[in-house]
Parts: C-alpha cells; sequence; structure tokens
C-alpha cells in the first residue's frame, strides 16, 4: 500500500493581493521544472496543511497551494465579503498567470472537488488532468443531509449536540440558523456556533471516530473561517445558478482525464455524488474504497490518491 510522499519544505511562498480587500497566500513546492499542480483545499473555509504536499511525487511535480478567500493564512481572515466560488475560480487564473504555467492538473477533495470541477467547466484549456476525493456537488439534498437529516441517523450522539446549540424553534432549518449565529456582531455567539459547526464535521470525517481530530477542529480560529465560509456558501448553494449546474455542465470536460477517489463509508460527502457525476461522466474513472470514510488521511485513500498521481505526472 502507497503512503504519504516524504514531506519536504515549499520552495516559494509569497502573498497575492487579489482586489475587494483580499490577499491570498500561495506557496510552490516540489520540481519547479515537474507537472504543475494546483491544489484546492476542501471547506471552503479549511486552509491548506504541509502534508498536503505529500500527495505528489516531489521530483515529479510542481505543487502549487493556496489558501482560498477568508482561509488559512490569507487575509481578512473568515471573511465573507467577495468571497464566493467566481472569486475563487479568477483567484486560481490569477495564480496561474502570475507562475506562468500554461496548463495544470487540477486535484481537490470535498470542497476542493467543488472547485475544481467548477475551474475546470470555466477553463477547460487549463486543466490537463483532474484527480478528485470525496465528490461534493453542492446540491440542497447533499447539504440537507449533512446538516439537517440524514448522517444525524448514523451519527446521533454527535448530531444532538449540534442540533441542540440552535433554539428550538428554529431545528427545522439548522443551516440558516447555524449562518444566523455566526454572522452576529457578537464575538462570543459567532466562536460558539462555530465551535459546534466544525466540531460536528470533524466527528463524521474519518471512518472510526478520532476526538483529537474533533478537538482541533475546534480550535477557535480554525472553527471561524470553517463555519462561516461553509456556511456563507451553503446558503447561498455553492453560488451557482441552479441545483444540480456542475453536473449539467460536465459535457464541457468529458475529454479530460479523471479519476475520483471515495470512501464507501464517507458520511460528508456519501458516494451518491460520486456516482451520480460517474454516470453523467462514463469516461471518469471512479475508485472506491472498502474501508475508508471522508478524510483524505486514512490509509486506502491515500493509496489511492497516490496511485492516481503517479499515473498523472508527466500530462501536460
Amino acid at each position: 500500500m502507497r503512503m504519504h510522499y516524504p514531506l519536504r519544505n515549499a520552495y516559494d511562498s509569497f502573498r497575492l493581493p487579489v482586489g475587494d480587500g483580499h490577499t491570498l497566500y500561495v506557496e510552490q513546492a516540489g520540481n519547479p521544472e515537474g507537472t504543475p499542480v494546483v491544489f484546492f483545499h476542501g471547506g471552503p473555509g479549511g486552509g491548506i496543511d504541509p502534508a498536503h504536499r505529500r500527495y505528489f511525487d516531489p521530483d515529479r511535480y510542481r505543487v502549487v497551494l493556496f489558501d482560498q478567500r477568508g482561509a488559512g493564512r490569507s487575509t481578512p481572515h473568515a471573511a465573507l465579503e467577495h468571497n464566493t466560488t467566481w472569486d475563487l475560480i479568477a483567484d486560481a487564473e490569477r495564480i496561474r498567470e502570475r507562475l506562468g504555467i500554461e496548463r495544470w492538473q487540477a486535484f481537490g477533495g470535498s470542497w476542493g472537488s467543488t472547485l475544481a470541477l467548477a475551474y475546470a467547466v470555466t477553463h477547460p484549456d487549463r486543466v490537463t488532468s483532474l484527480v478528485l476525493r470525496g465528490i461534493f456537488l453542492v446540491r440542497q439534498k447533499e447539504v440537507r443531509w449533512f446538516y439537517q437529516h440524514g448522517a444525524s441517523e448514523l451519527f446521533p450522539d454527535r448530531f444532538d449536540a449540534f442540533r441542540d446549540h440552535v433554539a428550538e424553534d428554529k431545528r427545522d432549518d439548522l443551516l440558516h440558523a447555524y449562518h444566523e449565529l455566526l454572522t452576529s456582531d457578537d464575538d462570543d455567539v459567532r466562536l460558539a456556533a462555530a465551535r459546534q459547526w466544525a466540531m460536528w464535521e470533524g466527528a463524521t470525517s474519518r471512518l472510526i471516530l478520532d476526538d483529537n481530530l474533533v478537538q482541533r477542529c475546534g480550535a477557535t480560529a480554525f472553527a471561524l473561517a470553517l463555519a462561516r465560509i461553509e456556511a456563507h456558501y451553503f446558503v447561498n448553494d455553492g453560488f451557482f445558478e441552479k441545483d444540480g449546474w456542475l453536473l449539467e455542465q460536465v459535457h464541457k470536460i468529458r475529454h479530460i482525464p479523471c479519476t475520483v477517489v471515495q470512501g464507501r463509508y464517507d458520511v460528508v460527502c456519501p458516494v451518491r455524488s460520486a456516482w451520480d457525476l460517474k454516470t453523467a461522466w462514463p469516461e471518469l474513472q471512479l475508485r472506491i474504497v472498502p474501508d475508508a470514510g471522508h478524510a483524505s488521511s486514512e490509509p486506502g485513500i491515500v493509496d489511492a490518491l497516490i496511485e492516481t498521481t503517479d499515473a498523472y505526472a508527466g500530462l501536460r
């Protein structure tokens, strides 16, 4: 079974002003002459981590990673203004042009898969291949599954705390209730809601529940960006013009090599979405990992992702 590549330091990092008061943190790792790949992190609002470099052979890949608007080391932190899917796609193009990259692989999991797909259908001539994990299409039924009813049936012991943080008369629409709390003028209200939101996500992210992960997700700075930006995007349906928009657009990218790695027991982004994408895109390679949940760090997911990036290295 393949394991992560050894961690190497980024060889370049910089801050890129992108307008509307936003400045992105960008870094490059691996081989400056290698196959370019852009890493789209999850959330939205999750930010990048040094471990994200380890899915790529550092001798064969030039890995470009950036914190999306409001996330990680990008500023202003947890900001919602001028923060949409289309802003993020434009940001990726600014980064590509700044670095002089003609075409690159798009890699992303969870929300990162959403953004990678949206970027590809908007700029298909700039994408050499797609490596996706934990497909999320921001359809209303997917959001409702995780934030209202569905995952709640599998993790009732963790969901009840998430639900009960909301006033009883608002529990029939937890997403909008949380959005209201997360955009409150009261710092304490925002932070308390953010912790509950992020810990619910952490509790469901792995096949075997990891309470250490739950507590890390609840850390203040991470939780605030993740919760505020996710709620902002989800109450706005991902800023897509209609429900299911991404599936309707895949005809534009069916010529691009694409592999999807999907945990069979992914509770956050159930396998149904990956299957629906495969149905709309028959050429896509779908690899369902039988003993994995959502997290990219689970052994079977790591193995499949690295096998795929190894296979796609050299595509330009």
